[in-house]
């Protein structure tokens, strides 16, 4: 029996490409600088076909990002065209995720930027973390306003830009979590590395604001909040500080990849959690 296909690249104007295949230049910005973008989400076989998860929330947010940069980017049909030829050669796994990745393209070339995308296999550690997953607080360094007037510092936009997070993940682990909550210089949650947190406390369903904190909007829990009003739970975006969220009836990680993580404990300190309330915010979450 062949082994199963673990990842598919596709690159804008190549279509499917072998894996190990060059795709970029040593002179890319994107490799040199960081200069470029990305969103990411899951794809998902639902027993007849595949489902990509809000792609066109994704691609409209990838459009935000390189707007943000002045990166052109190529139309949604050819995206989707892309995304329809590595979908046709997948053979891997029942859930994947998909990144789609925009770059300026060479420093020294024409200007003509680098599009291209994976699908990659979600390993079962992160489906694992679907059951519970345990946190700690890591600063970030600046204040919750600190984007507030300051478009430069590019707030809200998925850089490619990720050694912070990556480097915060590690002192995650090495001090026996999973996972990262940024807090600011004066005390608030800011998110997770690669996820927004949602909380519940007293019938009301809140996740951080984002504009002058510089967190990414997070498709995720614009979702779960905009269902909020079907359970009867009203929607806030507020800060809080950890003792906060250590005091909510239940709190998650969210993002369009993992899906819905229930935080388990926070900085050492276990937290509740609400297997009904998990139900209904996976199931706003597409999950």
């Amino acid at each position: 029996m062949a082994e199963r296909v673990q990842q598919v690249v596709a690159v804008m104007g190549r279509g499917v490409v072998d894996t190990g295949a060059p795709v970029a230049t040593g002179d890319d910005l994107g490799l040199t600088r960081g200069d470029g973008c990305f969103d990411a989400t899951l794809v998902a076989w639902d027993g007849e076909g595949w489902l990509v998860h809000d792609l066109d929330e994704h691609l409209e947010r990838l459009r935000r990002s390189a707007d943000a940069l002045g990166i052109p980017l190529a139309d949604d049909d050819a995206w989707i065209e892309l995304v329809g030829d590595a979908l046709q050669v997948w053979q891997g796994a029942d859930e994947a995720a998909l990144k789609m990745v925009l770059t300026r393209g060479d420093e020294h070339g024409d200007g003509t930027p680098l599009a291209f995308l994976t699908l990659t296999a979600v390993d079962a550690g992160m489906q694992a973390q679907r059951d519970g997953i345990r946190v700690v607080t890591l600063s970030r360094g600046y204040a919750s306003d600190a984007f507030e007037g300051a478009p430069w510092l590019l707030g809200g936009v998925k850089l490619l830009s990720y050694a912070v997070h990556v480097a915060a993940k590690r002192e995650a682990s090495a001090r026996g979590a999973e996972d990262v909550i940024f807090t600011s210089s004066d005390g608030c949650l800011l998110e997770a590395p690669t996820s927004a947190v949602v909380w519940l406390r007293d019938g009301v369903v809140a996740t951080t604001p984002t504009g002058a904190t510089g967190i990414l909007d997070s498709i995720s829990a614009r979702k779960i909040l905009g269902g909020a009003a079907e359970h009867g739970w009203r929607a806030e975006r507020r800060l809080v500080t950890p003792d906060e969220l250590a005091e909510a009836d239940a709190a998650w990680l969210v993002s369009s990849v993992r899906g819905v993580a229930p935080i388990t404990e926070l900085d050492g300190r276990a937290l509740r959690t609400d297997p009904e309330a998990t139900r209904i915010v996976r199931a706003l979450n597409g999950f």
